[in-house]
């Protein structure tokens, strides 16, 4: 009985320190979806959506005990994972990827860019006059510069975080997903097995028969 209670608080820790982890998870990607809305990245704001989704899925799992829902908290972290570092060699021009290209991100929708190539840390932002022939009308027509980090690298980090994050969730998931699986193997939450079997009534193979006697 001892083993049994010693068993059950470390997963019991194991469990909370999942949901810390998908906690942790939930409030870093919200904060990208605000700066991603802000910048009107369209495609990254779809990637956020969908993490929002099956993150609170994947706590929900957790709570339940449900492993089919941390499975898939766990593959979707694999294709997060490498979303994020598509971002990554997005923003640093890997091959033939250029950062200037307004498909990928905004789906063509729009021109702009990430929320902090124009408010990072050091920038100032001055306004050109006259605008370029080129220029779109709704559109103004910038220069940055003194920015002490390039809008660029601030994208990279958000992404190198959400990465790290993403691995150790996958541990932790797919650690929860093995404790939850043995204890359903080897623990009865009523009372636990009997270690040496439960048998049922017998039933006897032979009936002894009695003579009967009859009165006329």
């Amino acid at each position: 009985m001892g083993i049994c209670v010693v068993q059950l608080k470390k997963y019991s820790g194991n469990i909370d320190h999942s949901r810390n982890l998908q906690t942790e998870l939930q409030v870093c990607v919200l904060e990208r979806q605000i700066f991603d809305f802000l910048g009107y990245q369209w495609a990254p704001i779809l990637a956020n959506f969908v993490h929002i989704i099956i993150v609170i899925l994947g706590l929900f799992g957790t709570i339940q005990y449900r492993p089919r829902y941390i499975t898939g908290y766990a593959v979707w972290l694999v294709l997060w994972v490498t979303w994020n570092v598509f971002v990554i060699c997005f923003y640093l021009e890997a091959g033939d990827l250029s950062k200037e290209t307004d498909l990928i991100l905004t789906f063509n929708i729009s021109m702009h860019r990430s929320w902090w190539m124009e408010n990072g840390p050091g920038c100032t932002v001055t306004s050109v006059t006259p605008a370029p022939d080129w220029a779109p009308e709704d559109h103004r027509y910038i220069t940055v510069s003194g920015c002490f980090l390039e809008y660029q690298y601030i994208e990279v980090a958000h992404s190198s975080l959400q990465i790290v994050l993403a691995l150790a969730g996958f541990i932790y998931a797919c650690y929860v997903v093995k404790c939850i699986t043995e204890e359903e193997d080897s623990f009865d939450f009523i009372g636990g097995f009997d270690s040496y079997g439960y048998q049922g009534p017998q039933k006897t193979s032979h009936l002894q028969l009695q003579p009967m006697y009859m009165s006329k």
